[in-house]
């Protein structure tokens, strides 16, 4: 009686031996090239059905690109400090996505820290402007703490789902400071507070406007480093990350780690709406945050959450946005064109993290034969 045939599957996925440095890196760059390749296409395509209008050549939305990003001095100050503002974001997230606490709840502790601001902003004037940014700051950083420990205790208490909790988390936020901006209408009945008085917005730093907010946010990242490698808490944190059950054979206390974790993230979280709301917006409103909070999960996740190589990463995204809503612009395309390409880029960027994790393994002729006869 002869063997029945054995199917085996045309390829297997295999997971890498950790690869060098300069490869992974030299991989990325191939990704970034091809990405510009397809979306020279994309653009050729785009313009070329529009009639009366000759398709366009990449290489000139590449220099708006560039131009709408870096073209002037402002432009050029404008996108460090956003690109340091939605840092600011992904590195409130770090600590708890090293100890696989997934808060995606980011978004409403930055809104709670700006909530805290703007209300000592609103109802400290005339305090000594040294008192006031204490005041300011530490609003800011307690209101983010608190609201990133409320599903840290129900994790630890009864270990409630994270990713559901600090996602509802957002939407009680943005209710909070609705219900807040009713008292802070200015005009009455506008429904938006306004911008808040000039006089208790944060200081300017050599005359620069924008040079507190980035300063700010790259000492945290160099903090962020050394509390996560060097110290006894950071070192907490990726025991419990990797396995709940070997810290607590170990002698840690999860539920210790996993509630400071997340007062650190949500204090962080709350610097940034203390940035946001006395030095960058001057106001607080539901739309503050403008979507970061989910934005920087792709920076902490692209940046492998090393704050370091989260800094490229947040410049690249926001030098991605800047760049190409002004192309929009230039260029008579919709906002819908920018969108397009910035997600084709950054498709390439995440598929190219397979390839320097995983490798593919093909059915050679020879390994059928052989498992045929077996």
């Amino acid at each position: 009686m002869s063997n029945p045939k054995v199917r085996e599957p045309l390829m297997h996925i295999v997971k890498r031996d950790p690869m060098p440095f300069w490869k992974s890196m030299l991989i990325r760059l191939i990704a970034v090239v091809l990405a510009l390749v397809v979306c020279g296409g994309v653009i050729v395509l785009l313009t070329s059905m529009i009639p009366g209008k000759t398709a366009l050549n990449p290489l000139q939305v590449y220099a708006g690109i560039w131009d709408g990003a870096m073209g002037t001095n402002r432009r050029m100050w404008v996108t460090f400090r956003d690109a340091a503002v939605l840092l600011c974001v992904g590195l409130a997230i770090l600590p708890a996505f090293r100890m696989r606490f997934w808060n995606i709840g980011a978004e409403g502790q930055v809104l709670m820290g700006a909530l805290g601001t703007a209300a000592v902003m609103i109802y400290g004037k005339g305090l000594p402007p040294v008192l006031l940014y204490t005041l300011m700051a530490l609003a800011g950083i307690l209101l983010g703490a608190i609201w990133g420990i409320i599903p840290a205790f129900f994790k630890a208490r009864w270990n409630t789902n994270e990713t559901l909790f600090t996602l509802m988390m957002n939407y009680v936020a943005t209710q909070v400071v609705t219900f807040c901006i009713i008292f802070w209408e200015n005009p009455k009945g506008s429904n938006k507070v306004g911008s808040l008085d000039k006089a208790v917005w944060l200081p300017n730093i050599a005359g620069n406007k924008y040079l507190l907010t980035i300063s700010l946010v790259l000492f945290i990242a160099v903090a962020l480093y050394f509390y996560m490698r060097y110290t006894k808490q950071g070192y907490e944190i990726a025991v419990v990350g990797e396995s709940e059950n070997t810290a607590r054979y170990s002698g840690i206390n999860v539920s210790k780690v996993i509630m400071r974790t997340m007062a650190l993230s949500g204090a962080i979280a709350g610097v940034c709406g203390f940035l946001l709301a006395g030095d960058v917006g001057h106001t607080i409103s539901t739309g503050l945050a403008g979507g970061r909070g989910f934005t920087a999960i792709t920076v902490a996740w692209l940046g492998k959450l090393n704050p370091f190589a989260m800094i490229v990463v947040a410049f690249f995204l926001v030098f991605m946005e800047r760049g190409s809503s002004q192309i929009a612009t230039d260029f008579n395309l919709s906002e819908s064109a920018s969108e397009i390409l910035t997600g084709i880029i950054l498709f390439f960027i995440l598929g190219c993290e397979f390839f320097i994790n995983y490798r593919l393994e093909f059915r050679s002729r020879k390994h059928t034969e052989e498992v045929v006869k077996a």
